[in-house]
């Protein structure tokens, strides 16, 4: 069951932007908000970890004050707020001993050599880097409420960017790191 909440927390958040963008018009500001709230809510109970806990937290109440506000156009809010909390996640890790980056590679490689602490640092920054980036880029289309694009950018095209930047992360270690 722990590991069922988070999935489908993470499944929902990358189908909120479509849900939201086809739901808003129909009445489904209420459901959709509620089923955030609840989602977020269970996955903050069954997390181990404080800091994933606090973000599910954080989630999960956002939501509650939308629907308790009647804040419909908070809806579009939801993919910025989750790309700084991100950032603060993966910025934060910058001033600690380990990144967030380094954590995560020392759960297969447990002896990570120097050049791998660098690169996983530099690898932390890039994603902070793409975090600000992709939460500004989503507060202009907000702003310039271009709804149509931001459905699009919001619910697929970060996502295509995020695995375009894992992809290509996997690859320079592979090649240039030889971590295997």
């Amino acid at each position: 069951m722990s590991r069922f909440w988070p999935a489908v927390a993470a499944i929902l958040s990358v189908l909120y932007p479509l849900l939201w963008f086809w739901g808003r018009e129909n009445g489904a500001f209420p459901y959709i908000a509620i089923m955030m709230a609840v989602i977020w809510a269970i996955r903050a109970l069954v997390q181990r970890d404080r800091w994933q806990r606090l973000v599910s937290v954080i989630l999960s109440i956002f939501f509650v004050a939308v629907l308790a506000g009647q804040a419909h156009g908070a809806m579009y809010w939801y993919p910025v707020l989750v790309s700084l909390l991100m950032l603060v996640l993966f910025g934060s890790s910058l001033f600690s001993p380990q990144s967030f980056v380094e954590r995560l590679a020392r759960l297969r490689h447990p002896r990570l050599p120097p050049e791998g602490v660098r690169h996983a640092r530099r690898v932390t920054q890039v994603w902070c880097v793409f975090f600000l980036l992709n939460a500004l880029f989503t507060t202009g289309l907000i702003l310039a409420q271009a709804w149509r694009a931001w459905a699009l950018y919001t619910g697929i095209i970060a996502y295509v960017l995020m695995g375009l930047l894992l992809l290509g992360e996997w690859l320079w270690r592979r090649r240039i790191l030889s971590l295997k």
